[in-house]
């Protein structure tokens, strides 16, 4: 009888602990809700022609642009920039392992032999098996010019042929540090932007934008580490080059907006460290002095870091970036004060801070104008128990870095791309949920709720916002029309309950190296054929992006044309492609794919304001749904019809 009171009572206190955890975690749950899912007041007219008309000719007498809003383009080195032997291109080139050894099958076992012969300096010999014939592809080889020729932008390359992948006898999941990178011609021509600058300006220029935002490569200027002073390091020639490059923004029209770092640590950085140790500080602000003193009377707007906790977390803690090496201590010790995280990014406070004073010391135009570009995502719960993983993603990313450098910005950027389901320790794929081809799930309304928490939050430094980074990876570019109407219009809204929101920035002109996920997903208003001298062809969303630009106004014409073609895809079922590798648990995996899925469009209306958040999704919280459902129905809200033609919502 012992035993079975000892059963008894063990049973009863599973119970209490069972009760405990599901009413803590129902307790988090309804004041997260509180937060950050209570349905609000729109306080757009949707009556009216015109939803939102945004001050595009404001009074330019100040440089400050208090009263004038802007539209912009953005894009980065490592995703346009030729001739650039940075570390995004050595990480693309130097090949993981293409199996596992415990892969039985033959084509694996020669693999491995392959992978195997590589030698310490990062090449490639010969393997003992007897390797079946290859293709041959040919490539551009570029060859050495002269210091005048390359500040002029001249480029001299020969052909060269090299074997294909060999697709047909490796392994079933060959695996590449970027994904979509060795299966597309020439990638490491990326754009031709430092060749061919103008091929990118022209059609910038052309939907009227006012500011385009470019960055300088740290690697491009420093080619190897200073340790015997800047005058036998530094590539002044490059220095050159990107001023002329920056004169052809001038003439073009349009304002410069120019980032320090965006996501490309110099290789011989990440070889010691990077931002784990101090002295990077010191060679980052070396860097940062040069820029300025050789190009800031061309520079209108400064971003010192682009989404610095991005950086660190995939680079130290993932390792799924070029640089970081992270151990498994450090892998395991991430969500700690003193983890490799936040040591690296206190350094990256510390040199924004440095660059933020040296900047204003030395800057040619004054008072020149210096922020960051911070990355938000609209976090929430998969499930009742997934309530703390958000806290924690959101503890960790949200304000710890504006926060420490709070009193060293004059605007708060924000890179704002959609919404992230938490479920444990990763990323869910919800299947009501619309994603872009990158899997970020679409959710304008998260930057409408953001923007007014961010604006609560540092309210007292009385500084705007720039909206740095906006866009969605959407090669049908079915999606990409509305997504940019309606988050135009979130910030429309924000900018109405009293947010200064001064300037908004499309991620971004045309297709490029979408950094590990290489050339899969889309981001560009204009499409690239890369087997055809990369051609552009401009994409639908490229002109209405241009009409937008130019009147600063969204009609609600414009976004029922947007939103007829959505809801046409979605009828007729077609599907679009899709790049994250997803689990049998729907979690979705950091890494890219080299050939995409087919996802069909999502049957719902996302408009801004219009988004009915979903309850949580466990089976406990579904069951309570079924229960209560029928007893407080909602009616639901079919997006506004075509013009001509009436496409119901289908429920």
């Amino acid at each position: 009888m012992a035993i079975v009171g000892i059963i008894i009572t063990a049973t009863k206190l599973a119970g209490v602990l069972a009760t405990v955890t599901v009413a803590a975690n129902a307790l988090s749950f309804s004041r997260f809700r509180r937060k950050n899912l209570r349905p609000f007041v729109n306080p757009i007219d949707e009556s009216r022609d015109v939803l939102a008309a945004f001050n595009v000719n404001g009074d330019e007498a100040g440089r400050d642009g208090e009263d004038e809003f802007f539209f912009g383009l953005a894009t980065a080195p490592a995703h346009v920039e030729d001739k650039l032997n940075d570390a995004w291109l050595q990480f693309a080139e130097d090949d993981e392992a293409p199996c596992e050894a415990s892969e039985p099958r033959q084509p694996c076992q020669m693999a491995d032999a392959v992978l195997a012969s590589f030698a310490g300096d990062g090449t490639s010999h010969q393997a003992s098996a007897v390797e079946p014939k290859r293709k041959m592809l040919k490539r551009k080889k570029s060859q050495r010019i002269s210091m005048e020729a390359m500040i002029r932008g001249y480029q001299k390359y020969i052909e060269v042929e090299e074997p294909a992948p060999k697709d047909e006898h490796s392994c079933h999941e060959h695996s590449h540090h970027v994904a979509a990178w060795h299966n597309v011609p020439h990638p490491e021509e990326r754009l031709r932007f430092w060749s061919d600058p103008d091929t990118e300006l022209k059609l910038a220029k052309n939907t009227g934008i006012t500011v385009f935002r470019m960055g300088v490569d740290w690697s491009r200027i420093f080619p190897k580490e200073p340790t015997d002073g800047l005058e036998d390091t530094v590539n002044f020639a490059a220095l050159e080059r990107y001023r002329w490059i920056l004169h052809r923004i001038h003439s073009y029209g349009m304002k410069v907006m120019l980032t320090l770092f965006h996501h490309s640590l110099p290789p011989w950085a990440g070889d010691y460290g990077g931002w784990k140790l101090e002295k990077t500080v010191d060679y980052f602000m070396d860097f940062t002095r040069l820029v300025v003193d050789n190009l800031s009377d061309l520079v209108d707007y400064w971003v010192t870091f682009n989404e610095p906790h991005v950086f660190c977390m995939l680079t130290y803690t993932a390792g799924a970036w070029p640089g970081g090496h992270p151990d498994m201590l450090e892998v395991a010790t991430s969500t700690l004060p003193t983890s490799v995280f936040n040591q690296t990014m206190h350094w990256m406070a510390v040199a924004h801070s440095k660059a933020y004073d040296y900047i204003h010391e030395h800057s040619v135009l004054s008072p020149p104008i210096v922020g960051v570009a911070h990355n938000v995502s609209f976090t929430r719960p998969y499930g009742l128990f997934d309530v703390a993983a958000v806290t924690v993603a959101n503890s960790l990313t949200l304000y710890p870095y504006l926060d420490s450098i709070c009193g060293k910005m004059d605007f708060i950027g924000l890179n704002y791309y959609g919404q992230e389901v938490c479920a444990g320790a990763g990323l869910k794929l919800v299947k009501t949920v619309e994603y872009s081809e990158s899997g970020r799930g679409v959710y304008p309304d998260g930057l409408y709720r953001l923007l007014l928490q961010f604006n609560e939050r540092y309210k007292d430094l009385s500084i705007p916002f720039i909206i740095t980074e906006n866009g969605v990876a959407d090669e049908t570019d079915v999606i990409r029309r509305p997504y940019m109407l309606e988050h135009l219009l979130a910030i429309y809204a924000a900018m109405l309950m009293g947010v200064r929101v001064i300037g908004y920035l499309f991620w971004t002109i045309s297709d490029n190296w979408e950094w590990a996920d290489g050339y899969g997903p889309k981001f560009g208003l204009v499409a690239v054929d890369r087997a055809n001298d990369l051609a552009r062809t401009p994409r639908p969303s490229y002109y209405l992006f241009s009409k937008v630009a130019t009147s600063g106004k969204i009609t609600r014409q414009d976004r029922q044309w947007a939103w007829y073609e959505l809801r046409k895809a979605v009828k007729e079922k077609r599907t679009r492609p899709f790049y994250r590798e997803v689990n049998k648990q729907g979690l979705m995996y950091a890494g890219g794919l080299d050939e995409p899925t087919w996802r069909p469009y999502v049957d719902r209306d996302w408009r801004f304001g219009h988004y009915e958040m979903e309850g949580l999704h466990d089976p406990l919280s579904r069951f309570w749904r079924s229960i209560h459902r029928p007893f407080f129905p909602r009616m639901k809200i079919a997006p506004e019809d075509g013009p001509d033609v009436l496409l119901a919502s289908s429920t």
